[in-house]
């Protein structure tokens, strides 16, 4: 009989959000799997919690993870932790949880806190739609094409980042996006929780004067719905309207259906396109 993986997310900050599930699985399992075995052993030395863990983190995250398989297959059950929240949410565990799927050992995730969705939720922004992107890449090519895939996401953008990065990364949210409203979230669920609503252009002049301290999530407004609008009608406009139609038709479109979509993105009738080119020709 094989052995399961149980993904036990834990508090963020205050040891009360820790759920009765998670601290009695974590009682009862084989082995704990933790990102930092030292930062887990405060937590459970905390809840009286004598398990035996096992690293697993950024660096092992392969060798580990073939290692715990073989474990689970042998029948033993293993908990997964991360330092803070809610595991395989930007970290490894995610690599843990395929080989699992792989090998047909049953995964479960107990729920708990996540820094993302607590930060979301005290935004202020629109929660109905949604992006995690975690950290930025620190490659530099990697990160300009994901800050352009930003600058046209119409959702609310959630983002993590360390306080010696910070400036930088709100100067190039900044530089790319312009200045959209962003709230920032920092020490959430402990004493001295900060939750920013601002402007990033503001936020920028914040931070040049203020040393940032703690982790921190960053909550950006996506790009509206209109402006996009706006700016799809703006780039057709500096078209003339025999380069709009040949662009549809280019890709296959007849001049009927051509007709139709160069007058949606124009904002105007079809009869109008249509007595134009009439007289064009």
């Amino acid at each position: 009989m094989t052995g399961m993986l149980y993904l036990c997310a834990t508090p963020i900050g205050n040891l009360d959000d820790m759920t009765p599930r998670v601290r009695q699985t974590l009682e009862s399992v084989d082995l704990i799997a933790a990102e930092d075995t030292r930062n887990s052993l405060k937590l459970l030395t905390h809840f009286g919690i004598r398990t035996s863990m096992t690293s697993y983190h950024e660096y092992n995250k392969v060798d580990k993870a073939n290692y715990l398989v073989e474990q689970m297959r042998g029948g033993k059950d293993v908990a997964l932790v991360t330092d803070a929240g809610t595991p395989a949410i930007s970290d490894p565990g995610e690599v843990l949880v395929a080989k699992c799927q792989a090998a047909g050992i049953p995964v479960t995730s107990l729920p708990g806190p996540a820094a993302c969705i607590t930060a979301l939720t005290l935004s202020g922004l629109s929660t109905r739609r949604f992006c995690f992107e975690g950290f930025l890449p620190s490659d530099k090519k990697e990160k300009e094409e994901v800050l352009a895939e930003l600058k046209e996401e119409s959702r609310t953008i959630l983002l993590y980042e360390a306080p010696h990065h910070l400036l930088r990364t709100l100067r190039e949210l900044y530089e790319t996006l312009g200045d959209r409203r962003i709230t920032l979230c920092r020490e959430l669920t402990k004493k001295f929780e900060t939750v920013l609503p601002t402007s990033l252009k503001e936020a920028v002049a914040r931070y040049e004067s203020e040393e940032p301290r703690g982790e921190y999530v960053l909550v950006v407004e996506g790009k509206s719905l209109r402006q996009k609008k706006e700016e799809r009608q703006a780039s057709w406009q500096s078209m003339s309207i025999e380069e709009h139609m040949a662009f549809y038709q280019g890709d296959g479109m007849d001049e009927k259906a051509a007709m139709k979509q160069v007058a949606k993105d124009r904002g105007v009738s079809k009869r109008e396109i249509y007595q134009y080119l009439l007289q064009s020709d």
